[in-house]
């Protein structure tokens, strides 16, 4: 007992951290995700690259938020409530998507309707969502994903909200992030035709989450 009341009640270890990073792999797995067929894996100079471009995008979305949230919506722009899940869906990609209609008339050629394509991810318009509308538009796309084919509307968004995201993040959406890495593995990995544009837009979702946003500590950004 004497022994014992002489103990500190916190210990401590000394830990070296350089001796750690020596230890460390490059490649940050992500539990559950299939690894890439041959021919499909991007190099590390790309993965390097579009990491920094997307921490470029990130903070020039921060910086210029407040900017982009006063500019005037467009009339026929009417963002659905962040609970309205079909609303979010038909608004991302477009009731022609939504709908899984497969092509569109000569007529509807003729000019761009947004509501049949969906409105793009507009910076006038993600700077009007707070982090919980972000999480839940998320949320709703990767439910979407998890039995809809990958298009380029998908994919677009998907970007712009990771973007979004603020760090640190919170468990939710750090549990979203994992789960739509793992989905773009799967899809990844039944890619038949090695549609160049389609594995490049998978590979860049499956690079920023294992490599941005687990890779890297939970904490703010420096600015």
């Amino acid at each position: 007992r004497i022994e014992a009341a002489r103990c500190p009640d916190v210990v401590v270890a000394q830990i070296d951290p350089k001796k750690l990073r020596k230890k460390q792999t490059v490649n940050i797995a992500i539990s559950g995700c299939q690894p890439a067929p041959e021919g499909y894996s991007p190099t590390l100079k790309w993965q390097q690259q579009q990491v920094a471009n997307f921490s470029t995008v990130r903070q020039s979305l921060n910086k210029h938020r407040n900017h982009w949230r006063s500019q005037h919506l467009d009339s026929n722009v009417t963002m659905p409530k962040s609970e309205d899940e079909e609303g979010w869906k038909k608004f991302c990609l477009g009731e022609r998507i939504y709908s899984e209609i497969d092509a569109l008339s000569d007529n509807e050629n003729l000019g761009i309707d947004y509501i049949k394509v969906g409105f793009p991810p507009l910076l006038s318009i993600v700077s009007r969502m707070n982090q919980a509308t972000v999480t839940s538009v998320l949320e709703y796309l990767i439910s979407w994903f998890g039995e809809k084919k990958f298009t380029p509307e998908l994919g677009r968004w998907l970007y712009a909200l990771l973007a979004c995201l603020e760090k640190p993040l919170l468990p939710e959406a750090h549990s979203l992030i994992r789960q739509l890495a793992r989905r773009c593995s799967e899809v990844r990995v039944l890619e038949e035709n090695k549609n160049e544009e389609q594995i490049s837009a998978l590979n860049l979702i499956i690079c920023l989450v294992s490599r941005y946003f687990d890779q890297r500590d939970l904490a703010d950004e420096p600015s």
